[in-house]
């Protein structure tokens, strides 16, 4: 049974910081192609970034290079987005998800309720 349980959301000024973690259970984290994304309401879930965790390949949206950091904790079986130089229009509830197999497909970012088939309940991060 997949369970993902996301924390560290919160209210954060401009600028600031904040490290987004994401537990995961029922699978081991090493080997599948893992993701953040983030919604505001009347809008449709878009991609903020992707780790092939047997690889530690990333992807991320244009918005958040140089910015966001996805990382993993394999002992941990838990996955970190750290957000730094928050920006208002970075408020949303942030999700993260797991799809099988070991690599993210061209698309991840874009279809991610198409190719992603586990997710967590989310995290509100707050920007103001």
């Amino acid at each position: 049974h997949v369970q993902l349980v996301e924390s560290g959301g919160g209210l954060m000024q401009p600028g600031g910081s904040l490290r987004l973690s994401c537990v995961a259970s029922g699978y081991a984290l090493d080997d599948n192609c893992m993701g953040w994304f983030r919604q505001v309401p009347g809008k449709g879930r878009e991609g903020v970034a992707t780790i092939e965790t047997g690889f530690g390949t990333t992807t991320y949206a244009e918005f958040v290079k140089g910015r966001f950091t996805i990382s993993q904790d394999n002992a941990k079986n838990t996955l970190y987005l750290q957000m730094d130089s928050l920006k208002p229009e970075d408020t949303a509830k942030y999700y993260c998800a797991v799809r099988n197999g070991e690599n993210c497909p061209p698309k991840a970012l874009q279809w991610p309720r198409r190719l992603f088939g586990y997710w967590g309940q989310g995290t509100q991060v707050t920007v103001s």
